[in-house]
């Protein structure tokens, strides 16, 4: 059986005929949802996607800069800054 990672699940049935009522059900905790018992998507709170997304954006800020360390550097005098 597929983990659920989330306190509360729903059927994609359930949510369709009420979305609303599911998000406000969940207090702010992400719900699983479910396609014949198992987990087909998540649906985060807003405010726990923006976060996922900003990690996502640092860890490609991290990829980037180790890419860079490996470059040639090029010194300049302080005084021709």
């Amino acid at each position: 059986m597929q983990q659920i990672h989330a306190r509360s699940s729903v059927s994609i049935s359930d949510l369709k005929k009420n979305p609303s009522g599911i998000i406000n059900q969940a207090h702010g905790e992400p719900v699983a949802i479910l396609n014949h018992n198992r987990p087909t998507a998540y649906l985060p709170p807003a405010e726990t996607f923006d976060i996922i997304m900003e990690q996502l954006d640092d860890l490609d800020l991290v990829r980037l800069v180790r890419e860079r360390q490996a470059e040639a550097t090029v010194g300049v005098p302080l005084d021709e800054l």
